[in-house]
């Protein structure tokens, strides 16, 4: 089995690759490594911030090493909370906050459409690649649903009449931004 870091401490998002890459593939996290420092995020694209996390993973522990970088983009904010989508609410806030920061700011709005987005940076011989997925729908009123992670719970996929966080992890994975992200990483890898 191939291992591969894949430059997170997202314990949400490391299940969910894993369960998509399956057993061909062993996904190490950070904390695998004993990275427990925060990789900084200071590019202003998902691009950048994925391909920052990237490098510095294979520059310090010189492992074969992918990143990503997503966030969710709604019409009516002028694409906020973009790339600042985790922190959204301020540091240290929870999902919960950033929920609540986003129901408030649309609480008047009838433009409810937004799109998760997903930019994967893999390092391959010292080469940078870049793999993207979208996935557009709209903000919910009032959560829906209790797994997955993040704003799941308030996000409705184009076409779909349920939230991600009603979903299986299976059904998310066919439709997500990550999932279709993660499928070209995939394809690339088994070249």
């Amino acid at each position: 089995m191939k291992e591969l870091v894949f430059a997170t401490h997202n314990s949400g998002k490391l299940k969910e690759l894993q369960a998509m890459v399956g057993d061909k593939i062993k996904l190490l996290s950070l904390d695998d490594l004993g990275c427990h420092e925060e990789i900084p995020e200071t590019a202003d694209s998902f691009r950048g911030n994925a391909l920052l996390k990237a490098k510095y993973v294979q520059e310090k522990y010189g492992l074969p090493c992918f990143a990503d970088d997503s966030g969710l983009e709604v019409s009516a904010l002028n694409d906020a909370p973009g790339v600042y989508t985790a922190r959204y609410a301020g540091v240290g806030c929870t999902s919960d906050d950033n929920m609540d920061k986003l129901l408030g700011a649309l609480q008047n709005q009838d433009d409810r459409s937004a799109r998760f987005v997903c930019v994967i940076a893999l390092l391959h011989k010292n080469e940078p690649y870049f793999f993207e997925g979208t996935c557009p729908g709209e903000i919910l009123r009032a959560r829906q649903g209790t797994d997955g992670f993040g704003y799941d719970p308030i996000f409705k996929p184009q076409g779909y009449d349920r939230s991600f966080a009603q979903m299986s992890h299976e059904e998310k994975a066919k439709i997500s931004h990550r999932g279709k992200a993660v499928s070209q990483l995939l394809s690339f890898l088994r070249g």
